[in-house]
């Protein structure tokens, strides 16, 4: 079996669209605070990039929930893995997810997490797979569009693989004898 990455959305491409939606973000609040929520292991690299360009007051905590294992299909179950440092009532909840397919893992993200009563709870996604949606989920900042295809890179992986490129790659794994 071998695996090749090509190149989807270049660093640069990466870089214009950070800074783009980093902007939306900073008209939408600004002269609030703003709680940041990323959803590891394959925001963190989005999440941080973003708050580079985010000129309010920002807090940071991390979830993590699992669905893939090391698979390229989703394997039907969502379990929260780390859970909240602090509480989240009364913040302005930006969740930072990697990417968008199915819904489920971002249902069920909301759900909870609108139980804790933040002041607000909107989702920000790097990455959107829109022919994949299975659960409809509300998005306010899409960053971009991608088309069915299994991606890897700026934190997302394939099997723990993968995360530190530069770029988002669509990856491809050939089966060998």
């Amino acid at each position: 079996m071998s695996e090749s990455v090509s190149v989807l959305i270049s660093e640069e491409e990466l870089e214009r669209k950070i800074d783009q939606i980093a902007g939306q973000i900073n008209r939408d609040y600004a002269g609030r605070q703003l709680h940041l929520l990323c959803i590891l292991k394959g925001s963190m690299f989005f999440t941080c990039e973003l708050s580079k360009h985010l000129t309010m007051p920002v807090t940071i905590d991390c979830m993590a929930v699992a669905s893939y294992g090391n698979d390229t299909a989703r394997s039907g179950d969502i379990a929260l893995t780390l859970d909240l440092s602090e509480p989240i009532a009364g913040k302005h909840v930006l969740v930072i997810e990697d990417i968008v397919d199915t819904g489920y893992t971002l249902s069920f993200l909301r759900k909870m997490l609108q139980k804790r009563n933040p002041a607000s709870l909107k989702i920000c996604t790097l990455l959107d797979k829109p022919e994949r949606r299975e659960v409809p989920v509300d998005v306010d900042y899409v960053g971009f569009q991608i088309p069915n295809e299994f991606v890897v890179g700026f934190g997302l992986d394939y099997a723990q693989k993968y995360r530190n490129l530069p770029y988002i790659g669509m990856l491809e794994i050939e089966e060998g004898e």
